[in-house]
């Protein structure tokens, strides 16, 4: 590992201080993403800065259903007070997908947001879930909602001296269900191959959807929404023949490449499989 200058501010304000500096300088969330990159010589760092000792990145609130993450908020945090609550079952699930157990209790759901990878599992049940980014640097704040929020593979909008705060989800209707599916070709502790996060909102009278959201992983450089398989939903009954529909158009927002953990078209066939599941646990749950 190269060597590079350590910093563990215990201020926000302090913390921009030392982001805002010359040279190449890495925030430091959780670790796991940027400590291989390092050692790997995958990125270069002049100065990491420790934000895990930052308070206003360590807050995790819930609040009359609206939930508040700091960027230094433990993956094993979020699912713990997301399972307890029943709340955001798609980002429970994710959250506890990454890694180990020993990952999870040091790797941030920001980091994970940040780190930007196509195929970052807790990225589509942030989506679904409509999660606002909100940045902070040494000149102001900023709100990025989630979709905007990405550039590339590994690649975010964020500005140079600037640092993802907090994501913020809004409270959820209660007759709402989410999910989120991925396939891997182990067990567990692999990168998702594609990966699916679906969220509905019926009517109960009627059991039309009112509101459909669909994110996908890892088939695409970025993580993208289902537009046309979201339009298509809403406005009608969540039964298998609708069902099967969307996971048809799912695919159509699916640009995916080929390499050694799976091809394109294989892809694309796995998207419309994990649309098709998730969204029939979705259902489920709304029984």
């Amino acid at each position: 590992m190269p060597n590079f200058d350590y910093e563990a501010p215990t201020s926000l304000k302090t913390a921009l201080g030392f982001l805002s500096g010359n040279g190449e300088i890495r925030p430091l969330a959780g670790g796991t993403d940027v400590i291989d990159q390092l050692k790997s010589n995958r990125r270069n760092a002049d100065l990491v800065v420790d934000l895990k000792r930052v308070p206003e990145l360590l807050d995790l609130e819930l609040d009359e259903g609206r939930l508040r993450i700091g960027a230094a908020v433990s993956c094993t945090e979020v699912h713990n007070l997301t399972s307890e609550n029943d709340c955001f079952p798609a980002l429970s699930e994710a959250s506890e997908l990454i890694g180990s157990i020993h990952i999870q209790n040091r790797a941030s759901i920001g980091g994970n947001v940040c780190n930007a990878a196509p195929s970052a599992d807790t990225i589509p049940p942030l989506l679904v879930h409509e999660a606002v980014a909100h940045t902070a640097s040494a000149t102001g704040e900023r709100e990025i909602p989630l979709i905007d929020f990405f550039a590339g593979p590994g690649q975010t909008v964020l500005q140079k001296g600037e640092i993802l705060k907090e994501l913020v989800l809004p409270a959820s209707s209660p007759n709402a269900a989410s999910a989120y599916l991925r396939f891997i070709p182990r067990n567990e502790m692999d990168i998702a191959v594609a990966g699916v996060g679906s969220l509905i909102e019926v009517e109960p009278s009627s059991n039309i959807v009112k509101k459909a959201r669909i994110a996908l992983a890892s088939v695409a450089p970025t993580p993208v929404r289902a537009y046309a398989a979201e339009q298509f939903l809403e406005g009608s009954t969540a039964d298998k023949t609708t069902i099967e529909e969307a996971a048809d158009l799912a695919v159509q927002a699916a640009v995916p490449i080929t390499d050694v953990r799976g091809s394109a078209e294989y892809r694309k066939e796995l998207v419309k499989v994990l649309t098709k599941r998730t969204l029939n646990i979705c259902v489920e749950r709304l029984a």
